[in-house]
């Protein structure tokens, strides 16, 4: 396959196809109000708690919620722009705020509360923000110099606690994350803050990912970042299930960081049920620039670095070892969320929600979000799609040497097989305002198979051998690069599965809200059959779900019986309006809901888990 071929292929790949899904932007101008997306109502996601709800405040319910339904839907995302006069720069700065959706008997809820994290309670004292954030720099302390603040990089405590990503279980006890070593104990029937976690005091880690993954037996797993004699590696830590889940809390695996100064940025990780699943994208943490935010005073989205001719590394780590069994690579791509990984007949299967570049984090400052409706590109900007990556385990040299060599001779054109030291990154830019025109991933689920297609058969063995896949995966001189497929033309985010049974297992369905700003209507929930690739979707005007949470129905019949829980705003002047909505997982069709109308605004939140225990 020559070089022209390819880079044909992959600007066809990452392009964007219209289709039924979206309008375009520019007829999109014609509601006369001068707006790009006038079916999206950005303002969901500018809102500030004003008043906490303590109490259980009562709802009006409609339609059927299944008696055998109880429980708590938790959810944690940000509550508040505000520090008294000031503002945060980023959604991801905003204060942790929790919701609390309590199911019983068909009556449903609803509270919120704070978390009361230590960076909370040092604004609120100031009055202002005195904690830097990921998009927003602190007002600095004149009473600090230069030398306290080099002290502080070196110390767990000088930094941000905002746990405001997620919440996950250990043991009986809930906690809520985000990417810093810290994590809060709450209560999961009053949503009171009861205990902080810093996990740097159990294992030396500098860091962990915000979404950990909680074994059948109870046993946690995440991914973080140590630092080691050699250099930053990414550590597996397991906390097993006990009594003492944290002071029992040891690595299990440790893998080398492939670039010295600029460990990846980590979101989440993946697990089967032999390997961890690292996938290292090359979107970075320069630790010389960290240096330097901590130094003078900047905000920490300084420190990200896009590599954006550098390849994503899928790393797979022997369970019972912790040894680095094989690494792969593929186009460079960005992601938040793993849907999930499992192994089927020789092969490892990693589902992904991808995005060609990290700009969907710039989408996320204040500035962009309110300016998105005169912004062309925002909704390609944001534009990502859920594709299959499938690894070939023991795979080896075919005899077609020459073929080989010629598809190694092709691609080495392109970049795609020498490793030298990385040339200098580039920068992730602040403001989403600013990009131009580019396009984004689409279509590869459709693609033709053209005579570039047919010439790279010629040239290369396809090492994919999994029944029914699309994906590919080719040997280039020592290592194997990978070729996804897509499992939906739509966008997904937040995904969730089956979580108890099929997580680290070969599934069928997962479902997720959408992530096209552009589509007809943005507040969509989507599930997709990963087998079919096929799709199903709710929605209902100017109304805005968050994650959709499966719980299976008592004794599930099939992967899919079982109902969706979704906490969900209104758009636009209806701030004070939240609820929750039950769907049917089999059909996407809505049982039932409860409707609560608060005492001040309700923000929209991130990700959550359904609390069985706390009725």
């Amino acid at each position: 396959m020559s070089a022209r071929v390819f880079k044909s292929f992959m600007r066809d790949f990452f392009a964007v196809n219209y289709d039924e899904q979206r309008a375009d932007p520019e007829a999109q101008r014609l509601d006369g109000n001068g707006r790009y997306y006038p079916n999206c109502s950005s303002d969901v996601w500018l809102r500030s708690c004003e008043r906490e709800i303590l109490e259980p405040l009562e709802g009006h319910a409609s339609g059927h919620i299944p008696d055998w339904l109880n429980g708590s839907l938790l959810r944690n995302g940000p509550g508040s722009w505000q520090v008294g006069d000031m503002t945060f720069g980023h959604l991801f700065d905003c204060s942790a705020l929790l919701h609390r959706f309590a199911i019983k008997n068909g009556r449903v809820t609803y509270q919120n509360r704070f978390v009361d994290t230590q960076t909370l309670q040092k604004n609120r004292s100031a009055q202002r923000i005195v904690v830097t954030e990921f998009g927003t720099a602190a007002v600095p302390d004149p009473c600090h110099s230069i030398f306290d603040k080099f002290g502080a990089i070196f110390k767990p405590d000088g930094g941000t606690d905002n746990s405001m990503i997620s919440i996950y279980p250990f043991g009986d006890e809930y906690y809520t994350f985000a990417e810093s070593p810290f994590m809060h104990r709450i209560n999961p029937c009053s949503l009171a803050t009861e205990g902080r976690i810093c996990t740097t005091d159990f294992v030396g880690v500098i860091n962990h990912t915000s979404h950990p993954h909680i074994l059948p037996s109870g046993t946690v797993y995440n991914l973080g970042t140590s630092m080691t004699k050699s250099g930053p590696a990414y550590s597996i830590i397991c906390f097993p299930n006990g009594r003492h889940m944290f002071e029992d809390a040891h690595v299990v695996a440790t893998l080398p960081c492939r670039w010295k100064l600029h460990p990846g940025y980590m979101h989440t990780f993946g697990l089967t049920e032999s390997y961890f699943v690292i996938v290292e994208q090359p979107l970075s943490v320069s630790l010389t620039e960290y240096i330097k935010t901590q130094l003078y005073n900047q905000k920490l989205a300084a420190c990200l670095k896009w590599y954006e001719d550098r390849p994503t590394l899928f790393h797979l780590i022997d369970r019972g070892t912790g040894k680095l069994v094989q690494s792969y690579e593929s186009e460079a791509f960005f992601y938040l969320h793993i849907i999930n990984a499992y192994e089927q007949d020789g092969h490892v299967v990693v589902d992904i929600c991808c995005y060609k570049n990290p700009e969907m984090i710039n989408c996320m400052y204040l500035e962009a979000i309110a300016n998105m409706q005169t912004n062309p590109n925002y909704a390609q900007l944001f534009r990502g799609r859920p594709l299959r990556f499938v690894l070939p385990l023991g795979a080896t040299c075919s005899s077609s040497c020459g073929s080989k060599r010629r598809l190694v001779k092709s691609l080495s054109l392109v970049g795609l097989v020498t490793t030298p030291t990385p040339s200098p990154p580039s920068r992730l830019k602040h403001s989403a305002s600013q990009y131009a025109d580019i396009s984004y991933m689409a279509t590869n689920g459709k693609q033709e198979r053209s005579a570039g297609k047919q010439e790279e058969e010629e040239g290369g063995i396809n090492l994919v051998s999994l029944e029914h896949s699309q994906a590919e995966a080719y040997r280039i001189g020592n290592g194997i690069f990978l070729r996804p497929e897509m499992l939906c033309d739509l966008g997904c985010e937040t995904p969730r599965i089956y979580y108890e049974r099929h997580m680290g297992k070969k599934y069928r369905y997962f479902y997720a809200i959408s992530s096209d700003v552009d589509a007809l209507n943005p507040g969509t929930l989507i599930k997709v059959d990963v087998v079919s690739k096929s799709c199903s979707t709710w929605c209902e005007p100017n109304i805005y779900p968050s994650e959709p949470i499966f719980v299976p129905a008592p004794q599930p019949q099939s992967e899919d019986d079982g109902v969706l829980l979704a906490s969900m705003v209104a758009g636009g002047l209806n701030d004070r309006y939240v609820g929750l909505v039950v769907l049917c997982a089999k059909t996407m069709t809505e049982l039932g809901r409860c409707e609560f109308h608060t005492n001040g605004p309700v923000p929209k939140c991130l990700h959550g888990w359904f609390a069985a225990n706390a009725v």
